[in-house]
């Protein structure tokens, strides 16, 4: 799929609406539209990259800087890791056999209580 076409290029830009709960200058985070848990957040880089397959090294600081935002994110909505069975879970797919279903780099945050429909 060409960037233009990229559906998550495009929420990133404005030119599709979504439930975005984060955005500067690197990322956007916003709601899943479908959701496979109660709390279910698409994180994204505004860098088109279509797979993890895709990444070279010098993507290492935006994937590390993607992970910290995750984390943040779940601190944010009340689901990171603090004790007991809190907690969340970060899915990345990549192609699909790995069940990627639009091909944008993207991480999905997942939390609430369990049992999933699907996992993300």
């Amino acid at each position: 799929m060409s960037h233009d076409n990229c559906l998550f290029c495009k929420i990133a830009s404005g030119e599709i609406p979504s439930k975005k709960i984060h955005e500067d200058p690197e990322f956007v985070a916003f709601h899943d539209i479908r959701p496979a848990a109660p709390i279910h957040v698409l994180v994204i880089p505004r860098k088109h990259i279509a797979t993890l397959s895709e990444v070279t090294p010098d993507d290492a600081p935006l994937l590390g800087r993607m992970v910290v935002l995750v984390s943040k994110l779940a601190e944010q909505l009340g689901v990171a890791y603090t004790d007991g069975d809190t907690g969340f879970r970060t899915v990345i797919n990549t192609g699909p056999g790995g069940g990627q279903e639009v091909y944008h780099l993207h991480a999905h945050l997942l939390a609430g209580p369990r049992p999933w429909s699907r996992m993300g």
